[in-house]
């Protein structure tokens, strides 16, 4: 049985760069606008991933103007990670770090243990195709969660 959707998501991973950028971007494609989408990094110290870019691009889901941010980054524009409803942690790290921003809050955190992609592959091709298994398990879990995509993928 899957959930309804929520009004917000925040997808979290270690610097905004790999994991939740692809969360973002796959989920707001496949149930488009009716679910208010962002993500954040522990860190935002890297841009955003080629491989990432490109495994998405392969789902008609467009990365490349994506700009990594922070938790901290959010606090300081003036984003409340209280007004979402959910809390997507991709690594520990982001888990811990929103369970800690978030204590004081009423708001569901989940982790998805999401393979970590970046320094896996020996060839371009190989590092694609482990950029994929992590963009399909995503996949898996927004389609086990919420059911099959609403847009057209």
């Amino acid at each position: 049985m899957t959930e309804a959707l929520p009004q917000s998501v925040l997808f979290c991973c270690d610097h905004n760069a790999v994991r939740s950028p692809m969360a973002e971007g796959l989920m707001k494609k496949f149930y488009g606008e009716s679910t208010y989408v962002q993500s954040a990094g522990v860190y935002n110290d890297l841009e955003i991933d080629g491989f990432s870019i490109a495994v998405c691009k392969e789902k008609d889901v467009e990365l490349s103007r994506h700009r990594s941010r922070s938790f901290d980054d959010m606090q300081q524009w003036g984003d409340n990670l209280s007004s979402f409803d959910l809390i997507v942690a991709l690594t520990p790290a982001a888990q811990r770090r929103a369970l800690e921003l978030t204590r004081y809050f009423h708001l569901t955190i989940e982790y998805w243990p999401i393979l970590d992609p970046t320094g896996l592959g020996e060839t371009r091709e190989a590092k694609l195709d482990v950029y994929r298994q992590a963009r399909d398990q995503i996949i898996a879990r927004l389609t086990k969660k919420w059911g099959q995509q609403h847009s057209s993928a």
